[in-house]
């Protein structure tokens, strides 16, 4: 194991330093990598990144088919790939031992959308009679009107609100940063917010500028908004999963619905290929035929 933990700490100092990614996303990423180095351990096997064969995480794989589902394999053998993929361009090995190993096929599964009435029913259902609660209004407002991941609305500052232009900077995946446009609704459950709410807290050190905080006075964790809208979906009886991303999710949706083009919608989630973003064009072929025969010439 020792052989694999250099190698392995390496690879998480290339993907911090020259591909930028989050702690968490670098964490997910040596999961799988931990996922195949226990396997090895488990059954005595004790090659290494530099002779590991081609047959071994073979094995390796048809043990995860047992244990996972397609969806979850995929992103194993996807994650074993790069790991090796990196071990090949640093000329540790001439070889990428997953080459030739297939991602088994998985429809991309979407998360539920909300409707404009059950994310008006969940802001309904906010006790406004609490200071949580204007800031957990101005929460989800933002959530789905700025069509925000979760760790960019908890990271959110409040030097990054350009309000008079109307628009918000967001710091998305990989320290990238995009404008994204904010209606003046949410700006105003923002400002109540912070001028009624957030100003009579104890502020610790170092949350000066955080947009959004906890009654210590200290920025919000990602479980915490998980909890505040699970919290709110079973207040409504709502049968559908939800979680923060279903508000992102429906943001784009509802503007696709509504005729917004894709590359608009990219440059808004921030996502760095448009494949991603088609994702949603299969959401609603009954909306896409109403389009066709709306706008093509010859309909």
């Amino acid at each position: 194991m020792s052989n694999w933990k250099s190698y392995i700490k390496e690879y998480q100092n290339y993907l911090k330093l020259e591909r930028g990614l989050s702690d968490n996303t670098i964490q997910n990423y040596t999961f799988d990598i931990e996922k195949l180095v226990l396997f090895l351990e488990t059954n005595s096997i004790t090659q290494t990144p530099i002779n590991i064969t081609e047959e071994t995480i073979q094995q390796f794989i048809y043990h995860i088919s047992s244990l996972v589902n397609a969806r979850s394999q995929a992103r194993v053998i996807s994650g074993l790939k790069s790991f090796f993929t990196y071990i090949l361009f640093e000329d540790y090995r001439k070889d990428n031992p997953l080459e030739l190993i297939e991602v088994p096929k998985t429809g991309r599964k979407l998360p539920d959308t909300l409707s404009t009435t059950e994310i008006d029913k969940l802001i309904a259902a906010i006790d406004l009679a609490t200071p949580e609660g204007e800031r957990n209004r101005a929460i989800l407002e933002t959530l789905y009107s700025c069509g925000l991941r979760v760790s960019e609305l908890t990271n959110l500052k409040i030097s990054d609100l350009f309000f008079e232009e109307g628009f918000i900077k967001v710091t998305g995946k990989g320290n990238k940063q995009r404008f994204v446009p904010i209606g003046k609704s949410t700006e105003k459950y923002i400002l109540i917010y912070k001028e009624q709410i957030r100003n009579h807290l104890n502020i610790q050190k170092g949350f000066e500028d955080t947009l959004f905080l906890n009654r210590r006075g200290r920025q919000l964790t990602r479980a915490m908004i998980f909890t505040i809208i699970k919290d709110l979906a079973v207040k409504i009886n709502l049968s559908k999963t939800i979680s923060p991303h279903t508000f992102r999710h429906s943001f784009a949706t509802h503007l696709l619905e509504n005729g917004a083009d894709l590359r608009s919608i990219q440059l808004m989630l921030g996502h760095e290929s448009i494949t991603t973003t088609e994702v949603y064009m299969h959401l609603d072929r009954k909306h896409l035929a109403q389009v066709l025969t709306k706008f093509h010439p010859r309909k």
